[in-house]
């Protein structure tokens, strides 16, 4: 007969009667004990240590008796763990499917004595599938209404917690100026506005030996106190809470703190950062930097080095092959030559996507508490420009059909101000499908589906009008052609116009490369224009 090796876990909220004789306790420990004698033909033996939890809620796991008896459970001393009452193990449904992931993998199971409740058995599991499917519901819910209130709140312009802003201090519900730290923030607004490059505000910065806030971690670990460096400075320069407003995920409310910067100030900021200017009165506009370069490869391994020309007075950026560049002498079918502008804004809104899922911070940062992932859920939801997201890529690689995207460990550890070695590196790999279509040698990226979806019913009507043309130009009249193929005069009349679309549309329909709104009723209801270029102009609305 096996041995069934049995603990019995007993807890109780309040203190009130634990000094007593013979307390709840003791109360629950004795039935339990007389349960474990009732199953002693099960090879059910009770172990001495003791698992007592007296004066603690079960509303969390923080308990010093539960955290034995779960240690004891990992190193798998324990077979079978004994309740008076479920809710004496734990009150939370979140806690509750917690505890028994930990249970299956030592391959341990528990009984209340009181309820008809065993997971050693098949109606045990049931009972314990149910509540697991309640308990995801409880989290749903739970974090529905968290988000609900958040944001709520952040449109009466509240302060709803997390890392404090530089140059503010926490004051209830919003925030209060702090003259120490806010002279700082000033002066970098001042640089910036000044010089009109990060990088000049950085240096400029460290001459003037500003440094970030120290902030005091867990574990008495001292974060900050440091040097800005230029992520910083761009998270600090694009806060809109220094113009005394509270952003939430897109929205920007005015908020109930006041303001270190300007309104208007702060407005002529973001119009430079958005479009790179240098903008040091009377300086002239530098090149646009392309953020991409040495970080995007081809299938090959070939790098993809920035490159521009200039139509009508207008400088056009693109990535091309680094051998195009190379050997100009040879010709290279398989190099890409890629519009930088929208490569850059594409790339950029699939590590946004990613990045600002609800589950963000913890799927990225390892080991974080709750306090730590509503601190830092906010410093990725601030990352809103393409030059931000482009900035945390650590490599880019390009194949026909697939781009795959590599986040940099040490970019994001800067960015949510934690260690690089807290970050999962197995969630920085972002993968994505794509298409392209070919403009004579440049090729334009599409991120999504990589096999366009052809509209067979458009492409069979243009067959058959252009068969039904065929037959007119024969001498036959509409109700001839109907009374033929079984149709109806009208539809004959409606649909033999397709025959005249110009041949590089029908190649397009062919292909699956038409605008999304060219379907057969649109072209019926519109009309197939006679000429050509009527019909370029026409489509190219949709």
């Amino acid at each position: 007969m096996r041995r069934v090796r049995c603990a019995i876990y007993t807890r109780k909220s309040s203190e009130e009667g634990l000094d007593q004789d013979f307390n709840s306790l003791d109360a629950q420990r004795e039935a339990c004990e007389a349960y474990i004698a009732s199953q002693k033909h099960e090879g059910w033996e009770l172990l001495p240590d003791r698992y007592n939890d007296g004066g603690i809620s079960g509303g969390h796991l923080e308990r010093p008796a539960l955290q034995r008896l779960m240690l004891a459970v990992d190193e798998k001393r324990i077979d079978q763990i004994v309740v008076y009452k479920i809710d004496r193990l734990t009150r939370s449904l979140a806690d509750f499917a917690k505890l028994v992931d930990r249970l299956d993998a030592a391959e341990t199971s528990f009984v209340s004595v009181t309820q008809s409740f065993n997971t050693a058995t098949s109606m045990g599991r049931l009972t314990l599938n149910m509540l697991l499917s309640f308990a995801q519901f409880e989290r749903e819910v739970t974090a529905e209404r968290i988000r609900d209130k958040i944001a709520a709140s952040k449109r009466k312009g509240m302060w709803m917690g997390g890392n404090v802003p530089l140059g503010y201090q926490p004051d209830g519900r919003t925030l209060k100026i702090d003259e120490s730290e806010a002279g700082t923030v000033r002066t970098l607004y001042d640089l910036y506005l000044k010089h009109g490059t990060l990088r000049d505000v950085k240096d400029r910065a460290e001459n003037f030996d500003l440094r970030s806030r120290r902030r005091k971690r867990a574990g008495d670990r001292i974060s900050g106190g440091k040097h800005f460096d230029r992520g910083h400075i761009q998270h600090i320069l694009s806060n809109p809470v220094y113009a005394g407003r509270i952003r939430h995920k897109r929205n920007v409310y005015e908020g109930q703190h006041p303001a270190i910067i300007d309104p208007d100030v702060w407005e002529e900021v973001q119009q430079m950062l958005q479009s790179g200017a240098a903008v040091a009165r009377g300086a002239k506009q530098k090149a646009t930097r392309s953020p991409l370069a040495r970080k995007l490869f081809d299938e090959t391994g070939d790098r993809l080095t920035p490159s521009h020309s200039r139509k009508n007075g207008k400088r056009l950026r693109y990535y091309i092959s680094h051998r195009l560049v190379k050997d100009r002498s040879q010709k290279h079918p398989d190099a890409w030559r890629l519009p930088a502008e929208q490569l850059e804004g594409l790339i950029a809104d699939l590590v946004k996507k990613h990045l600002q899922r609800h589950d963000g911070v913890p799927r990225i940062v390892r080991d974080l508490t709750a306090s730590e992932i509503a601190a830092k859920q906010p410093l990725l939801q601030a990352i809103q420009q393409t030059n931000q997201c482009l900035k945390l890529v650590a490599r880019a690689e390009l194949s026909p059909g697939t781009l795959i995207v590599r986040l940099s460990p040490g970019e994001l550890a800067t960015t949510l101000e934690c260690d690089s070695t807290r970050i999962n590196t197995g969630q920085l790999s972002l993968t994505s499908s794509f298409r392209m279509r070919r403009r004579g040698v440049e090729l334009k990226l599409h991120l999504g589906d990589a096999s366009p979806e052809v509209d067979l019913t458009l492409v069979q009507n243009i067959v058959k009008a252009q068969k039904w043309l065929a037959m007119i130009i024969d001498g036959m009249t509409f109700a001839e052609i109907a009374e033929a193929d079984s149709v109806s005069k009208r539809r004959v009349q409606d649909v033999v116009d397709l025959a005249t679309l110009a041949p590089d549309i029908i190649d397009a329909i062919s292909s699956g490369e038409q605008p999304d709104g060219l379907t057969t009723d649109h072209l019926i209801k519109s009309g197939v224009p006679t000429s050509w270029s009527d019909q370029h102009e026409q489509f190219a609305k949709l």
